[in-house]
């Protein structure tokens, strides 16, 4: 096989760049999909469950599209590229019609199109850096990502806010999502839409050496159903045990996903969602009880959506530090992991007793810390694991690790909030707490790579 050239960090960034828009769909769906859910009418014990859209269709779209990537190639776009344009042009149609839908049935069917087809643009993504990247420079590769990650979470975290600060309406009728998110999902779809034509206008993948004998290899290889079990079965050891780690980290974000605003929302702002029910708004004072009690929290949930944008803006610092350091340095995956599962476990923690909102913003940035580990460490720790022409179908089926949690967190969040802790939405954020320090005991079976990042040669291309 033909070595891989070493790529200057410009080559790098634009084959990243797509992951910008990326972010923006899932922090604007991370963040505002349960404000949307409850303002529809949503019981807040009913929120996991309507969240099981994401991991469902993550864990049905990715190994399938990481199968199918794997064997393409066309004469223009290449192997990822077409995938990532197809996701995109989805995405961004599912993301300004998502915050219009009129009854709660429909928002949730639109989660349904919408993470389907960010997974379809996520997926090749990772597979790209290990096609492109030589081994040394993987770790940079990902933590790249990682920077650009970041910086989506947190523009896109705070784009509600920003847009009411602007002057547009931030409250609305029972029962209607605010104009500010209604612009700040339009605006999502925009740049999700533009970052990924970045990547795909200025990135070039290699065609395999014997295109023939790819395209025959291919059409031998049976269907893709038989493929992935196959693939399932005779996964690598090390995805296995990076599995248990990833099962606990993602489980914990979920949670914060899922319910980070009607947990915060209630307890430390002391604002929660009211309900149109319990008021008679033929009854002007109720109409009027109604109308104060819906500010309060529409106001206290874009404060948490801003507020959970410092975990982006951490995570965004911790990988530009990694960055620099993975570019010059050999990197401890491992103990890098470790430590940041662990400072993560105490920003959840920490957010049960905060004295007041603004401590918040400490709470996410230590979170942040986690994420930016999670995002790029797993990945860089389980690529020299990999044979380089399975590297989509098995970064398809590594991402099962992150959705199976999600689909357990789904179905039984809700009743352990329900029966075991008095149906505080708050706790789900102890959980998730407690289960980032378990994924952090979890990486002691873990192996580092014989194989080491060294420093390299690209560092004279970055300035």
């Amino acid at each position: 096989m033909t070595p891989k050239p070493q790529l200057s960090f410009w080559q790098i960034w634009n084959m990243s760049f797509g992951f910008l828009g990326i972010q923006f769909g899932f922090a604007l769906q991370g963040g505002f999909m349960s404000r949307i859910f409850q303002t529809l009418g949503a019981e807040k014990d009913s929120l996991p469950l309507l969240w099981i859209a994401a991991p469902l269709t993550g864990l049905l779209v990715q190994p399938i599209i990481g199968w199918f990537s794997d064997r393409t190639w066309h004469p223009l776009l290449g192997r990822r590229r077409p995938y990532f344009l197809i996701g995109a042009v989805l995405s961004s149609i599912a993301l300004v019609f998502m915050p219009h839908s009129p009854a709660l049935w429909v928002a949730a069917g639109l989660l349904w199109v919408l993470d389907a087809s960010i997974n379809i643009s996520m997926e090749p993504f990772r597979a790209l850096v290990a096609d492109k990247l030589p081994e040394q420079q993987r770790s940079y590769g990902f933590v790249l990502q990682t920077l650009i990650i970041g910086i989506g979470t947190w523009v896109a975290s705070n784009l509600p806010w920003f847009v009411a600060q602007m002057g547009v309406p931030n409250e609305a009728g029972p029962g209607v999502v605010p104009p500010s998110v209604k612009i700040a999902f339009a605006i999502g779809a925009f740049v999700f839409m533009a970052s990924i034509l970045v990547t795909v206008f200025t990135t070039r993948e290699y065609p395999p050496e014997d295109l023939e004998a790819f395209r025959r290899e291919k059409r031998d290889q049976g269907n893709f159903i038989a493929g992935i079990v196959h693939h399932v079965a005779h996964m690598p050891a090390q995805m296995r045990r990076l599995g248990a780690v990833q099962f606990f980290s993602w489980l914990a974000f979920f949670a914060m996903w899922s319910m980070a605003t009607p947990g915060l929302t209630e307890h430390v702002f002391k604002a929660p969602a009211p309900d149109p029910a319990a008021f008679d708004m033929s009854v002007p004072a109720q109409a009027a009880a109604f109308q104060s009690a819906n500010a309060a929290f529409q106001n206290a949930a874009d404060l948490v959506g801003s507020y959970m944008g410092y975990y982006g803006l951490s995570s965004m610092l911790v990988a530009l530090l990694l960055s620099f350091y993975a570019a010059r340095f050999p990197l401890n995956r491992k103990a890098v992991h470790f430590g940041s599962l662990l400072l993560g476990g105490i920003g959840f923690l920490s957010m049960w007793f905060v004295p007041q909102p603004s401590w918040l913003i400490l709470s996410f940035a230590l979170v942040g810390v986690s994420w930016a580990s999670i995002l790029s460490m797993p990945y860089a720790l389980l690529s020299s694991h990999v044979p380089a022409d399975r590297m989509g179908i098995y970064m398809g089926i590594f991402n099962m690790f992150i959705v199976i949690p999600q689909i357990v967190a789904a179905t039984l969040l809700g009743p352990a909030l329900r029966h075991f802790f008095g149906n505080q939405p708050i706790y789900a954020l102890v959980i998730s707490g407690a289960s980032l320090v378990v994924g952090a005991l979890c990486l002691a079976r873990v192996r580092e790579a014989a194989y080491q990042d060294t420093p390299t040669a690209h560092l004279q291309q970055v300035h």
